[in-house]
């Protein structure tokens, strides 16, 4: 996708002088004392904050966080605690600003935090009014938060119509690029792991990949519901029997295309879910009827393996097993180091898959690692982001 980039414009100078309006995702996880838990947003975010800075311009910043309700100002959904957290990373003041719609003072060098937007009225709504007001604040607009690119909100799709310049800042940029290599030009074969507990909820992402992919590998629940099509028993399993003939139809549209859905030949079962409950390996075929399948077993992970190692490119999102219980953690485990040991480009995604790469500590052997959670799904789904469709349209003029 082509859409301007604000690395460029920095580069050349564009920004010096210019108010430039920041759109990041900040939308980092506190305790019940407000104190901020985990904060790989906001140093995601430091990149494009430093970079308007260090091109002379005035900096604007905003953000969403959680569900506050338009209007309504409470101390829990303010951005405060992020401000202070940003000063400390970028060892320089963060000014917060309460009211801001209508106009806020920022000068050359100077970065500002504008309060939640989400409490501003109309921003879910994408408010043309709302959106011209947001446009007027600034000189050249920045999206950097792909994990609400797949939301026409007005911070992030109506801003971005009206703005003198609209443009990509580099995290946003990254996942463009990193999307780009994986689905868009793939280096084949192209192999995609999809894993959680319904294929109700990764149905359209499953049919969607199955018309692009070299290889398609299902784990977890979805697993299971596969392995009822192929008319295989799975005991007291989670699976989902309505959409049976789905799986089928995804195994057929693979097989036409002389691709394959790869159905696990051993398993891991217990009697109970439970992190203590004894394991058993089996083939798929002895599964018993009051079984749980939890993991796939040695032998499927060794032959998944391998096909990672030889891949192309990966695309990764979901773990193949319960892998927070020790006892079912080995498939999980097995694939993430096949995927962390191959030459193929791989980007992964999703709360679960990240929490299994910071599990194994492979971090830095994963092509890209994608911070969009929802968005990630709607870009393996096909659909287009309406954040980057609005961008694409402004670089096309």
């Amino acid at each position: 996708m082509n859409v301007l980039r604000f690395s460029d414009l920095a580069a050349a100078g564009k920004a010096a002088g210019k108010r430039v309006f920041i759109r990041a995702d900040l939308n980092v996880p506190q305790d019940d004392q407000g104190r901020i838990t985990e904060d790989t947003r906001i140093r995601a975010s430091l990149p494009c904050i430093r970079m308007a800075l260090d091109a002379g311009a005035a900096v604007m910043v905003t953000s969403h966080l959680g569900r506050p309700t338009e209007g309504q100002f409470r101390s829990e959904d303010s951005l405060a605690p992020v401000a202070a957290h940003l000063a400390g990373l970028l060892g320089r003041a963060v000014r917060l600003e309460r009211d801001w719609v209508d106009g806020v003072a920022v000068a050359p060098g100077e970065v500002v935090l504008l309060e939640n937007c989400r409490l501003n009225k109309g921003e879910k709504k994408n408010d043309d009014a709302l959106a011209r007001k947001l446009a007027a604040l600034c000189d050249i607009y920045v999206n950097d938060a792909f994990g609400t690119a797949h939301r026409a909100e007005a911070t992030t799709y109506g801003i971005a119509r009206f703005a003198p310049v609209a443009c990509a800042g580099p995290l946003l940029a990254a996942e463009i690029d990193a999307i780009g290599q994986a689905l868009a030009q793939p280096k084949r074969p192209l192999l995609a792991i999809v894993a959680g507990s319904k294929v109700s909820t990764k149905l359209t992402i499953l049919q969607s990949l199955a018309a692009k992919v070299d290889g398609l590998i299902v784990g977890g629940g979805i697993a299971n519901t596969f392995l009822l099509a192929e008319g295989l028993p799975i005991g007291k399993s989670l699976a989902e029997a309505a959409l049976v003939d789905e799986a089928r139809a995804v195994i057929a549209a693979m097989k036409a295309r002389g691709a394959a859905v790869p159905i696990p030949v051993d398993v891991v079962t217990a009697k109970e879910f439970k992190a203590d409950a004894p394991a058993a390996v089996k083939a798929v075929a002895e599964v018993a009827a009051d079984d749980l399948i939890l993991d796939i077993g040695p032998q499927t992970a060794a032959a998944l393996a391998a096909q990672l190692r030889s891949a192309g490119t990966i695309v990764w999102n979901g773990p193949v097993g319960v892998f927070e219980f020790d006892a079912f953690a080995h498939g999980t485990e097995t694939v993430a180091r096949a995927i962390a040991a191959s030459s193929a480009f791989s980007i992964a995604g999703g709360g679960d898959t990240l929490a299994a790469i910071a599990k194994y500590g492979i971090e830095r052997d994963i092509g890209y690692i994608s911070t969009g959670g929802g968005a990630f799904l709607e870009v393996l789904e096909g659909k287009t982001l309406p954040a980057l469709e609005i961008l694409g349209r402004r670089a096309a003029g």
